[in-house]
């Protein structure tokens, strides 16, 4: 799909979409569970991928919507620590949580479960899930040998010691917390490097939710965090109700910010995710902004004639907010140094190349740095309409659509319609809300 998009505004009120992050892992923790109720549950390209991982392992899962096609639950049958050895290949398609996950609930098999995605989802790297999966009794490799899909694992996991590089991505330690509670023995797991730690309290906010307890400390001294995790546990995730995303909520709240508009978002409450610091990085960037945790709504108010200030951030705890301040830092009234996400290189694309590449075209004064960007901004409206390409990254496209509101002329991004990876409805809500956008 290919979106043309306009210098405009934006006004209104929206509701924030239910968090991928969340819905990925209510889907994967009930999968080993009896009987969940997941309530409105986000039904994108990614979850509709580990909805089917958990099918192919046994799962019955059930959806039920409403009028105009909004999913309010999700009803799951889950096979209670023993998934079933899979008759076909589980397919990941592109999300990289869905292959991670379900590569160390596979370890809970007692066969054999051979586990791929697409061509993007084939190169990302998975080798430290892998051997810490065999550390702990499993039998896990990579077909190519390389830590790259297709991978093959063979159950069944037991449980014990190992230490794991999680600096690229927090997914495997999220992975293994979601596996060894069903180990034969306890589990220690010592995940160096660790970064998205929010992501992780994510994980462990709903085994908790499901009756299970991880302990975990971090060294004072470094971002390594050690598990305790017992074995021969069960889960009993009854009820879990999905809170609205910042992540995928952040794009529109630029896009009032960078545009004379004003925007109310409800369904944003206070949780785990640790996207909830756009508010925060807003309001220094000098956005007018006000967040009402008791109702989980947030409104912002731009200004045609407000000037935004570049920021130095460290964003290791925050990647998925990159594309967007990045986006805003291209009008913003000085440098914004943004640093600590050399992991963002990992992602659907390398995300640190891709914007640079991208957002030049428009204009943007923007370097390349190890482990994150340099951004000179120009003013308001100084963006150049171009034609970028999305690279098939969902955050990219929603982060060029944004920074096109500014741009003179008309700007066309290629392969705008990867948003439905993550926020399937981000261009129905932006044309609702009165941005000047054609899709063809």
């Amino acid at each position: 799909m290919k979106a043309t998009v306009r210098r405009s505004t934006i006004k209104g009120e929206i509701s924030a979409p239910p968090s991928k992050s969340y819905t990925h892992r209510a889907i994967a923790i009930a999968s080993l569970a009896k009987r969940s109720d997941i309530f409105y549950p986000l039904i994108s390209g990614d979850t509709k991928a580990t909805i089917n991982a958990a099918r192919c392992l046994g799962v019955t899962i059930e959806v039920e919507r409403e009028q105009e096609e909004k999913v309010t639950r999700i009803t799951i049958e889950g096979t209670e620590g023993s998934p079933g050895t899979p008759e076909d290949v589980i397919h990941a398609e592109n999300s990289g949580t869905t292959l991670r996950f379900f590569t160390a609930i596979s370890s809970l098999c007692e066969g054999a479960a051979v586990l791929t995605g697409d061509a993007s989802l084939r190169t990302r790297p998975n080798l430290p899930l892998l051997n810490s999966l065999n550390d702990l009794g499993s039998e896990a490799f990579s077909t190519k040998g390389d830590g790259t899909a297709p991978i093959v694992v063979k159950g069944r996991l037991r449980g014990g010691e190992t230490t794991i590089d999680t600096s690229v991505s927090s997914q495997f330690i999220s992975a293994l917390l979601i596996a060894c509670p069903f180990a034969e023995k306890n589990s220690y797991l010592l995940a160096n490097n660790l970064t998205s730690v929010p992501y992780m309290r994510m994980t462990t906010e709903i085994l908790e939710k499901a009756g299970v307890e991880v302990h975990f400390s971090r060294a004072t001294t470094s971002h390594d965090y050690s598990f305790q995790v017992e074995g021969g546990k069960s889960y009993d995730l009854r009820r879990f109700t999905v809170p609205g995303d910042f992540s995928s909520a952040s794009y529109l709240l630029a896009a009032a910010a960078l545009t004379d508009s004003e925007l109310k978002m409800r369904n944003l409450f206070p949780s785990a995710q640790g996207d909830s610091r756009i508010v925060e990085l807003l309001k220094e960037m000098g956005v007018e902004i006000r967040w009402n945790k008791e109702e989980g709504v947030v409104e912002v108010k731009g200004a045609e004639d407000a000037t935004l200030k570049g920021i130095t951030v460290n964003m290791r705890e925050n990647p998925d907010l990159v594309p967007t301040i990045a986006v805003l830092a291209a009008v913003a009234a000085g440098t914004t140094e943004i640093t600590g996400v050399a992991h963002l290189r990992y992602k659907e694309t390398d995300r640190l190349r891709f914007l640079r590449e991208e957002l030049r075209k428009m204009g943007v004064r923007i370097e390349e740095k190890e482990d994150g960007l340099l951004i000179e901004g120009k003013k308001k409206k100084e963006l150049k309409a171009a034609k970028v390409y999305s690279h098939e990254d969902h955050r990219l496209a929603m982060a060029l659509t944004v920074a096109a509101l500014s741009a003179g002329g008309e700007t066309v991004i290629e392969g705008a319609g990867c948003a439905n990876i993550s926020y399937p409805s981000f261009f129905e809500d932006m044309l609702d809300l009165g941005a000047d956008i054609t899709l063809s």
